[in-house]
């Protein structure tokens, strides 16, 4: 769950794990997405001590006396990830008495989408390692972690029908393909290619560079950018996309 480091820390290795600047019993715990070869995939953490060793689980940290939520858990994505700009949205609050063998522990849990060629997932020291794992094929994560993944993959496809928020998974210029990819990883459905092009290019939401790609071993595709003000209107006022 949390590793003894300075950016994320281990509450199930040892009691004395806790750091002196950091509140004992409020923790954030982090849903790590991205797109990655067409799939959806989280970052999960597995360590190699405590009660936890060999188990994965959601990468987390204890919350500092002098900081606030949102910064905890952008302090403790930047520094597994290696990004800076990133999507980082509060998830909800998971305070189960038994969440926490050991003693009560509250955890403030946020989601964030990372573009994938932007990140460098850091390995601390040898106590634990990094993975991203497709989300259709997870392994059974520690305590209440898989309840709050499902929560979290719950929550995502809502925000997706009526946010722009798969956008952040995307790199400045996209194809058409890339964007369906996103909506069809996170809803678990397969998409009609020509419906779904014409509802996205109805939002006027998209601008189109007037450039293909580039290096591609097939027919090159057209590529987009988004349109930074419909975005942001888009965001304020919210949209229905549903199929």
């Amino acid at each position: 769950m949390y590793h003894n480091s300075s950016n994320i820390s281990n509450t199930a290795a040892s009691e004395d794990a806790i750091p002196e600047d950091c509140i004992n019993n409020l923790t954030v715990d982090n849903l790590i997405f991205t797109l990655h070869e067409g799939k959806l995939k989280v970052l999960l953490v597995k360590y190699n001590e405590g009660i936890v060793a060999d188990k994965w689980g959601l990468i987390g940290h204890w919350v500092r006396n002098d900081e606030n939520l949102d910064a905890a858990a952008s302090r403790v994505v930047k520094s597994i990830t290696g990004v800076d700009n990133l999507y980082l949205d509060q998830l909800g609050a998971f305070g189960n008495i038994d969440r926490y063998p050991l003693r009560r522990i509250i955890t403030i849990v946020y989601y964030s989408l990372v573009r994938f060629d932007e990140t460098k997932v850091v390995q601390v020291n040898d106590d634990f390692e990094c993975r991203w794992f497709d989300v259709k094929t997870l392994p059974e994560l520690m305590f209440d972690h898989g309840e709050i993944l499902q929560n979290g993959l719950d929550y995502l496809q809502y925000k997706v029908r009526h946010e722009p928020v798969g956008f952040n998974l995307l790199p400045e210029k996209f194809t058409l393909l890339q964007l369906q990819e996103i909506y069809e990883s996170i809803l678990h459905k397969s998409l009609d290619k020509p419906n779904f092009r014409r509802k996205i290019l109805k939002m006027n939401l998209l601008i189109d560079c007037k450039e293909k790609q580039k290096n591609v071993a097939h027919r090159a595709a057209s590529l987009y950018r988004f349109d930074v003000n419909v975005y942001e209107k888009l965001k304020e006022f919210g949209f229905t996309f549903e199929y």
